[in-house]
């Protein structure tokens, strides 16, 4: 009896890491396919990703506990309950990212500190430096071509430049996607006079690692930065931070 409960262990062990990346995977994209703002539930998203990935774990151990209990667990039995342990490894994907997105929201509220400096080129090849533009306001966008929010805000975006590019304001786009289709897009269905800018060169990881897009981040003309509002707040907010910034430094 132990040795077929030790052996019913093993199984459920040994299926535990597949099970659970299986699980993660289709929980993931049932979610996104039913998400209606991709961006607002992705906290929502991964916490239940996480929590699915435990579940053969969970499984494996109830099976264990009675052999447990008795002091009876086979070696078998032993194996199949280290290695569904093992697959809790696999939650650090999503945990990760919840990491991330913690981390994120305190970069969004950074104050008064040093903007890392970043020097890369845009989609054109043309070069651009941060410290280049010390004495002016510095707005950063995160985007990325998929994203409805991106598309939305960037004409809003391109208009704000336009109407303060005179003031000392400066505007400048990130994305991690390839550079032809970021020409392509901007080619065929929107395109904006601000730079838009690649990571090929020396992009910090803050302006690079985003994990909700489109992402901000305000520098005053000292260089420090700013809190900047976030995408889904009313625009209007940004061109406030961008005038008080603006008129702080006249």
């Amino acid at each position: 009896m132990a040795k077929t409960s030790g052996n019913r262990v093993l199984v459920a062990g040994m299926l535990s890491p597949l099970i659970a990346a299986f699980l993660g995977l289709y929980v993931y994209a049932a979610l996104t396919r039913a998400s209606e703002n991709l961006n607002q539930d992705y906290v929502y998203r991964l916490m239940s990703v996480s929590l699915v990935m435990v579940v053969p774990f969970l499984v494996t151990l109830a099976l264990a506990i009675p052999d447990l209990r008795r002091g009876a667990l086979t070696r078998s039995g032993k194996i199949g309950v280290g290695v569904a342990v093992l697959s809790l490894c696999l939650t650090f994907v999503p945990i990760r990212g919840l990491i991330v997105r913690v981390q994120q929201a305190r970069n969004a509220a950074i104050q008064d500190a040093a903007a890392p400096l970043f020097a890369t080129v845009d989609i054109m090849g043309n070069p651009h430096r941060l410290q280049d533009h010390l004495g002016k306001v510095v707005l950063i966008n995160a985007w990325a071509t998929w994203c409805p929010p991106c598309r939305e805000e960037m004409p809003l975006l391109d208009q704000l430049y336009e109407s303060r590019k005179d003031r000392g304001f400066i505007v400048f786009g990130f994305s991690n996607e390839d550079v032809d289709l970021q020409k392509q897009f901007v080619r065929e269905q929107l395109s904006v006079d601000y730079p838009l800018l690649t990571i090929d060169g020396e992009v910090p990881s803050l302006y690079r690692d985003v994990q909700r897009w489109p992402a901000f981040f305000l520098i005053d003309r000292k260089g420090r930065l700013q809190p900047a509002p976030q995408s889904g707040e009313p625009f209007e907010k940004m061109e406030a931070a961008v005038d008080a910034l603006l008129g702080a430094g006249s």
